[in-house]
């Protein structure tokens, strides 16, 4: 596959990416050769626009489970089978939906809000696109198969890079310290139990066919000059209040908080030297005011 390839396939979320604020730079953080990320929901004026950011990314779950491919297939079938074609949208919609959602499971909830970010961000800063994801086997948080919450593709001159991706989502019970290095922790572990875990991963309705032959080659290790990286996306409870002033000024102080939770975090957990995968390493860190309310109503939306 060709750049071109690549580019043509990632889906439009610049919707979604209008409400989200995200600042790109050199963080205070191991590795510091390249850079870091930090997110946030927008605000307009002095309004955060949480039910805009939750409307946009529950309008993505289509996305998240069918290729334009796949939807396009869909869409005929049920036109076909007697549908006008809203309704046959609709019921697309309704079936994305239900192969979404796993459960009623607060935790796994709060899980899938951030698998299905990570789906976007690994799309919008890497330029990579969804090859294998997790097999959704359970409905409950405490089951959970480990593992990387997704495995995307792009290439890079020769290399096909391959992109491990896990999205971790902490409420009030941690700490941003904490949360930050059971991340890290988890990411490092999914990375060496890589190729052991491989058949827990699935490519099916969210791939062409073109895109499935390069899936087959990473299951059955035949994809020559593979080079893999490493995203780890943080959501958790940001408790630091935030002065209402003006939109520039709200900015600015999400902008301070990120980079004081980014410094405060202990370099000498960040093991490279014993770890050189971790060079290869991105976060990126989603502070969330009231992330439990956040969590409940993406839930009653999905």
């Amino acid at each position: 596959m060709t750049l071109d390839d690549i580019r043509k396939r990632l889906i439009d979320n610049d919707a979604l990416f209008n409400n989200i604020y995200i600042i790109e730079q050199s963080f205070d953080i191991l590795p510091n050769d390249h850079p870091h990320f930090g997110a946030a929901i927008s605000y307009q004026d002095i309004s955060e626009l949480r039910k805009d950011f939750l409307d946009q990314l529950i309008d993505t779950v289509v996305d998240w489970v069918y290729s334009s491919e796949k939807y396009d297939d869909l869409k005929k079938c049920f036109i076909s089978s007697g549908k006008s074609e809203a309704a046959a949208v609709s019921q697309i919609i309704r079936k994305a939906k239900q192969k979404f959602r796993r459960g009623n499971d607060t935790l796994l909830i709060q899980g899938q809000l951030g698998e299905l970010l990570l789906f976007h961000f690994i799309q919008h800063i890497k330029q990579a696109v969804p090859l294998l994801r997790k097999m959704p086997i359970t409905t409950s948080s405490e089951h959970e198969r480990y593992g990387a919450d997704a495995i995307h593709y792009k290439v890079d001159g020769k290399n096909n890079v391959i992109i491990l991706g896990e999205a971790k989502a902490y409420t009030s019970k941690y700490q941003f310290s904490a949360a930050f290095e059971k991340s890290l922790e988890s990411i490092l572990d999914t990375y060496l139990n890589l190729r052991d875990e491989l058949n827990l991963y699935l490519h099916e309705d969210f791939l062409d066919k073109e895109l499935d032959l390069v899936a087959e080659k990473i299951l059955t290790n035949r994809l020559p000059n593979t080079k893999i990286e490493l995203v780890s996306l943080v959501l958790y409870n940001e408790t630091k209040p935030i002065k209402l002033i003006s939109e520039d000024d709200i900015k600015s102080q999400i902008e301070k908080i990120m980079q004081d939770r980014y410094a405060s975090f202990d370099k000498s957990k960040i093991k490279i030297d014993e770890n050189p995968i971790l060079n290869r390493i991105t976060y990126i860190i989603f502070p969330i005011w009231k992330f439990e309310e956040l969590a409940q109503e993406f839930q009653k939306l999905i």
